[in-house]
């Protein structure tokens, strides 16, 4: 790589850097948005970025972006997308969460979502189960990740109270990290209250 690729690679990631920001959430019991109370154990990193967060999404990683993510949902709103479209992608489908939506129909929206890029979803679990002290459901899934042709893991508990969508979901690759952080984001399900 030639001096001038090196200085504008270098130019980039400064620049991307300058557009994030990283805040520690300590472990203890912390409410998210108005209703949603989680418990953790040990500090998670709370990050945002020009158009990933929304006013009921927030993005938390162990090992840093793209390592791993755990998205938390505190209360999605009819017509909210799961995920806001990147500013490249505004022409994209914006998948949007509505109330009365069958559990089947919300996996859908995750899915249009995470697939945005052509990656390849593969749902491997769906159950009854209860989430944030209510009746919802769990799904795990794998990813086949387009752009680096990573296959990754992902779990997520779901409930919808009063017409809003809580849940969390968890993705990282399926060797090391996965298993290194699932445990602990199951106890976070487990702890989750809505309120």
């Amino acid at each position: 790589m030639n001096f001038f690729k090196k200085l504008s690679a270098l130019g980039l990631v400064l620049a991307l850097s300058a557009c994030v920001t990283t805040t520690k959430v300590e472990s203890g019991t912390r409410l998210i948005g108005d209703k949603l109370t989680l418990t953790l154990e040990g500090a998670w990193n709370q990050v945002s970025a020009s158009g990933m967060n929304g006013p009921h999404r927030d993005t938390w990683t162990m090992e840093g972006l793209p390592v791993d993510k755990l998205l938390v949902y505190s209360g999605l709103q009819s017509g909210e997308p799961v995920h806001p479209p990147e500013e490249s992608n505004k022409d994209k489908k914006v998948f949007a969460f509505k109330p009365g939506m069958q559990n089947e129909q919300i996996i859908a929206l995750f899915e249009g979502a995470l697939t945005r890029d052509s990656s390849t979803f593969k749902l491997l679990k769906m159950e009854p189960s209860q989430f944030g002290g209510t009746k919802g459901f769990h799904f795990e899934f794998s990813l086949l990740r387009k752009l680096d042709n990573l296959e990754i893991l992902g779990s997520a508990d779901v409930s919808v109270v009063n017409g809003q969508l809580y849940a969390i979901m968890y993705q990282a690759p399926k060797l090391v990290f996965y298993p290194r952080h699932i445990e602990r984001v199951k106890r976070i399900a487990q702890s989750a209250r809505i309120g």
